[in-house]
């Protein structure tokens, strides 16, 4: 089993790229399970995202504390909330930022990878929408999802902008960054 938890803030899209995470992981004929949480409800407050993939059904029903990846959709959130808590060894740590965060502690076999998400949104006319460009660069360094089944989520269920999400998610698969270069 994969787990995953996406940290953004409302506004930016992390409850529905847990949605399409999971959607894609279905097409591909695995067995996902998507929930989400957060508080106030407002515009910028915390919000976080959990999805579970594996080959076979799910029976697990809790929050994710021990997360194989995780998907930070705001780097400001790195020094608010608890974003790479139990974050497991040799798990994927994805940050929408323009350069590697200084002084981000973590256990010498995780993988950091970055994307500016945002100015791939901004690029595309997305405003602070960054959902589809950091999917995009998830299928990159996670392996774990394809990026042409991202994409068939995108045409399928995002509402407005198909194209311009397409291409975000498209530029952030080749605009992903590695600490570790390994990718």
């Amino acid at each position: 089993m994969v787990e995953i938890r996406i940290h953004g803030r409302g506004g930016q899209g992390a409850v529905y790229a847990s949605q399409m995470l999971a959607s894609a992981f279905f097409l591909e004929g695995k067995y996902p399970q998507c929930f989400s949480s957060f508080g106030g409800e407002r515009r910028g407050m915390p919000v976080v995202g959990f999805v579970r993939v594996d080959q076979s059904r799910i029976r697990r029903r809790c929050e994710i504390t021990s997360p194989d990846h995780v998907i930070c959709l705001d780097a400001s959130l790195l020094n608010e909330a608890p974003v790479t808590q139990g974050l497991k060894a040799k798990g994927c740590l994805l940050i929408n930022c323009d350069e590697f965060p200084a002084g981000l502690k973590l256990g010498d076999s995780c993988r950091l990878y970055t994307v500016d998400a945002s100015q791939i949104a901004t690029r595309y006319n997305l405003g602070v929408l960054v959902n589809t460009a950091i999917l995009g660069g998830y299928a990159r360094i996670s392996q774990a999802v394809e990026l042409d089944t991202i994409i068939r989520v995108i045409r399928e269920t995002v509402p407005s902008n198909v194209k311009a999400n397409e291409q975000a998610a498209r530029a952030a698969y080749q605009e992903v960054n590695s600490l570790n270069g390994d990718i």
